[in-house]
């Protein structure tokens, strides 16, 4: 079960950023973030209805609430960082993130065996060769690193605390609806300070309607991404969900390979390869 919610997560973040790193090249990112996330929670608003998840209501919430602070800032940086690009530097820096849930699991007294932990050194440098390492450039290069090592932190911290927020799937419901209303208000304020200082909220041309299924799919993937990464974290060690789920950036690589005909290097496809060993020796380990 951990490792196909772990995996399935994965493939959820994978689409994810890669729709909204092909969106924020042609709509501001905070935009991008706003938009996307107020339709996610729209849409679990309606979910924690139907199921009652009201009564769910606690103190595990404030890590749902944290968890909303900090997401709208990962994910901003994230998503300029791929609108400056190149991939090659983002996502496979962008694996970073796994070092807060594995810290928090090995602190939490896990400790994997000898052939899992021979899995997360291989699929995590799989990961990294997936993205088709590109270090060296020019200061747009740089700049889209140290975006991406923010957004890196930002992410690994939202795994750890999303974990915390909810103990059943009814109050896993309601704490993805409470991240996400603050993401939208953290986020929603952050767009307004922007405007005020002569930033834009909106491309040439205006709001882009043609763009709304889009901005549904990056924000409803993004949301249920979080939520099968806590049912694998709570379903097994976390050292092995958090290696499994950092496996996106190989989804995203192969999303910009058969969306937009990017070809794979070598490295890439070594690196895929790699990475799907690492996930073999941590599903068997």
């Amino acid at each position: 079960m951990t490792a196909f919610f772990a995996l399935t997560t994965s493939l959820l973040w994978g689409l994810a950023d890669f729709g909204g790193g092909l969106l924020t090249r042609r709509t501001p990112a905070l935009t991008v973030v706003v938009v996307s996330q107020a339709i996610a929670a729209a849409v679990l608003g309606a979910i924690v209805l139907a199921t009652g998840g009201w009564g769910e209501a606690g103190p595990r919430l404030w890590f749902a609430f944290a968890a909303g602070l900090v997401g709208p800032v990962a994910l901003l940086s994230f998503y300029q960082a791929l609108a400056l690009g190149p991939m090659g530097v983002v996502s496979p820096l962008a694996t970073l993130s796994v070092a807060v849930p594995l810290g928090v699991g090995l602190a939490l007294g896990e400790r994997p065996g000898l052939l899992q932990v021979a899995g997360i050194a291989v699929a995590v440098t799989g990961v990294v060769l997936a993205g088709g390492p590109q270090l060296r450039g020019a200061a747009v290069q740089r700049r889209a690193i140290l975006l991406t090592l923010v957004a890196a932190l930002g992410f690994g911290t939202v795994f750890a605390l999303i974990t915390e927020a909810s103990t059943n799937v009814t109050g896993l419901f309601l704490a993805l609806f409470a991240q996400r209303l603050t993401n939208v208000a953290v986020g929603g304020a952050a767009l307004a300070v922007s405007v005020r200082r002569g930033g834009t909220a909106l491309p040439e041309g205006g709001f882009p309607w043609a763009s709304l299924p889009a901005l549904a799919f990056v924000g409803l993937a993004d949301v249920a991404a979080n939520g099968t990464y806590a049912v694998a974290a709570r379903s097994g060690p976390v050292t092995v969900a958090a290696v499994l789920a950092s496996l996106y950036p190989v989804v995203t690589a192969l999303a910009a390979r058969g969306f937009l005909s990017e070809r794979l290097r070598a490295v890439q496809a070594a690196g895929a390869g790699l990475a799907l060993l690492g996930t073999l020796l941590l599903a068997t380990g």
